[in-house]
C-alpha cells in the first residue's frame, strides 16, 4: 500500500452506500459497482460504474466519511456506519413546503410523489399531491438517515496533470473529452466541442477555476475553444470514356424533301419500265452523279 491521505488529496474512491431502515432493514442507495447495482436491481446502464475523484478533508464528502478517508492509505478498504448528524443532517421540517397545483401547470410539470422538481432555484422532491396542492420536500434526500458504507481508496491523482482532470471530472464531468497541456504553475486546457453550447460548462468553470488554483497549484489556467474548418469532399472526376458513353447522340437533320414536277407521258414509261425489272439491293453510298445535300458537303 501507498502512502496515507492527507488533507487536500485528490483520491478516486470505490464504495457501495446503504440506506438503514427500521430493524437495520438495508437498501442500496448508490453504488460504483456495476454487479452490487445488478443485484439490487438499480443497474442504469447510460452509467459508468467507475472509481470517482473525491477531494479529502474539506468537507466535499458526508463528514463521516471525510474522518474515514484521512489516514486512510491506497487500496485499503474500510466498512463504516454513519448517523445523521455526520452524514446528511437531520431533517428540517422547514424546508418542506406546500405549493398550488397552478405552479406546476405553468411550468407544464405532471406532479407525482416522488418526482425531483425545481421550483424558486432550490430542488425538492414531491412527497405528495392533494386537493390542488403540492408538498415538495427541500431536505437533503438522505436528510435523517443512518448511512452504512463500504469503501475502497483506488489511486491518487499524484502528477499535476492528473489533478487537473479529476477535477474537472468532479465539477464537470467528460474528463477523459478535454486535453491538457501543463507548463510549471500554468495550464492550457483545451474544451470539447460539447462545452461550446452546454451551458452547465459555463456555471461549471468558475468553480474549476477556483478549485484548479486550491487543489492543483495552478496560478494561471487558460480554457482554449478550436473551430476548425473541415474541408468538403470534391466529386470524384469520372474518366472521360464514361462521360463519352453518356453523352447522347443527336440524330442527323432529315434532308428536305425534293419538289417533284407532275409525271409526263416519257416519266410514266420509264417507271413502268424501272417496276417490271427485279429488284437490286439497296446501296450503302448515294448513286454518282447525284447532286449532294448541304448536310453532305
Amino acid at each position: 500500500m501507498e502512502g496515507k491521505l492527507v488533507k487536500g488529496d485528490i483520491a478516486y474512491i470505490e464504495y457501495d452506500v446503504w440506506v438503514v431502515g427500521p430493524g437495520q432493514a438495508k437498501t442500496l442507495h448508490d453504488t460504483t459497482h456495476a454487479d452490487v447495482a445488478k443485484e439490487a436491481e438499480k443497474y442504469d446502464e447510460k452509467r459508468a460504474y467507475v472509481p470517482v475523484p473525491v477531494v479529502v478533508g474539506r468537507d466535499r464528502v458526508p463528514k463521516g466519511l471525510d474522518e474515514a478517508l484521512l489516514g486512510a492509505a491506497v487500496g485499503e478498504t474500510k466498512e463504516l456506519t454513519i448517523p445523521p448528524e455526520k452524514g446528511a443532517g437531520e431533517r428540517d421540517p422547514r424546508l418542506v413546503r406546500l405549493y398550488p397545483i397552478r405552479e406546476f401547470v405553468r411550468k407544464e410539470i405532471d406532479p407525482a410523489p416522488g418526482l425531483e422538481v425545481t421550483i424558486d432555484g432550490r430542488r425538492g422532491t414531491i412527497m405528495a399531491v392533494t386537493a390542488g396542492r403540492v408538498r415538495v420536500d427541500f431536505n437533503n434526500p438522505l436528510a435523517g438517515r443512518t448511512l452504512q458504507y463500504k469503501v475502497t481508496v483506488a489511486k491518487r491523482a499524484e502528477t499535476e496533470e492528473e489533478r487537473i482532470r479529476s477535477i474537472l471530472e468532479m465539477d464537470y464531468g467528460l474528463s477523459d473529452h478535454f486535453r491538457i497541456f501543463v507548463k510549471e504553475d500554468e495550464a492550457d486546457v483545451f474544451l470539447p466541442d460539447v462545452c461550446k453550447t452546454d451551458e452547465r460548462w459555463f456555471v461549471a468553470k468558475f468553480r474549476v477555476v477556483a478549485d484548479l488554483r486550491e487543489f492543483a497549484g495552478v496560478s494561471k489556467v487558460r480554457f482554449v475553444e478550436e473551430y476548425e474548418k473541415k474541408e468538403e469532399k470534391k466529386p470524384e472526376e469520372r474518366p472521360a470514356e464514361a462521360k463519352e458513353a453518356e453523352t447522347p447522340v443527336e440524330a442527323a437533320p432529315e434532308a428536305p424533301a425534293k419538289a417533284t414536277k407532275p409525271a409526263g407521258p416519257r416519266r410514266r414509261r420509264k417507271a413502268a419500265k424501272k417496276a417490271a425489272e427485279p429488284e437490286r439491293a439497296e446501296e450503302e453510298f448515294p448513286p454518282e452523279g447525284r447532286e449532294k445535300q448541304p448536310e453532305e458537303l
